[in-house]
């Protein structure tokens, strides 16, 4: 069985995912802080998402592993491995603002096989499998493409907010960010899927999570693009991330991170 043989499952999860969190979004709901210090926001639609989708895959392939942000870790030495964020971008979520979707990510081996970000609201889902990549919503189906970007003075720029770095990589970031063409804060997930898209060239985060990347990483390799670490390493277990649509715009932000 290949990881191709699990889309129309990872259809099923976004479903039940969306259907369980749409309910709470732009409503007063009762927000928790998962720090003692700084804020790391958890809400009901966060727990809830990823029990049903918990509940799913027990149902379906009880023998498969899961890593889920919220519920933690069970059989991740199993062949296969689900990894879930069931609301990535979570302040975004709380604000009412729409750059936040849902990772559901499959690896097989401990390697990313596939993955999807779903945004429930906008009804869009992005999925990769590490050869191709697709669109789903309402501006039609499509393949998905990164676009070409020779140089980074001819980049557009993300990071979710610098203001999450250390201060060592926030002046690492910072030397790269005078040279992009455009920088623009916020976007979680819904930066990585831009990229995939081809709207965006690069994107630059620290203190990412496996379950925050895993499920992207798929799309963006699919797409065309390249995801790894500051240190040009594998991507999935998380660490500084270096996103980019162009192999040439990647190379040039590690040697200016690294120097």
């Amino acid at each position: 069985m290949t990881a191709i043989d699990f889309s129309s499952f990872v259809d099923q999860l976004a479903s039940v995912s969306g259907e369980t969190i749409l309910p709470f979004f732009r409503t007063t709901l009762a927000i928790e802080n998962k720090l003692s210090r700084g804020f790391d926001p958890v809400t009901v639609a966060d727990r809830a998402a990823e029990d049903a989708m918990r509940a799913l895959i027990r149902k379906n392939f009880p023998a498969h592993g899961i890593l889920g942000e919220e519920r933690g870790a069970e059989r991740t030495d199993a062949e296969y491995v689900w990894v879930l964020d069931p609301i990535d971008g979570t302040k975004s979520f709380i604000s009412g603002m729409v750059a936040w979707g849902t990772l559901i990510g499959l690896m097989r081996f401990g390697e990313p096989v596939f993955g999807m970000m779903h945004q429930p609201f906008t009804r869009e889902r992005f999925t990769g499998d590490g050869g191709a990549a697709r669109y789903q919503g309402p501006g039609g189906d499509r393949d998905l493409h990164v676009r070409a970007c020779a140089a980074l003075n001819d980049a557009v720029l993300f990071t979710t907010s610098p203001l999450l770095m250390n201060e060592a990589d926030r002046a690492q970031f910072g030397k790269v960010e005078k040279v992009a063409k455009l920088s623009r804060y916020g976007g979680d997930c819904y930066a990585y899927a831009m990229l995939a898209a081809g709207h965006i060239d690069l994107v630059i985060e620290t203190e990412i999570k496996p379950h925050d990347i895993v499920p992207l990483i798929p799309i963006i390799v699919g797409a065309g693009g390249i995801v790894t670490t500051w240190e040009d390493g594998p991507a999935q277990n998380g660490g500084r991330i270096v996103a980019a649509g162009d192999k040439r715009v990647h190379q040039a932000a590690l040697e200016m991170l690294s120097g």
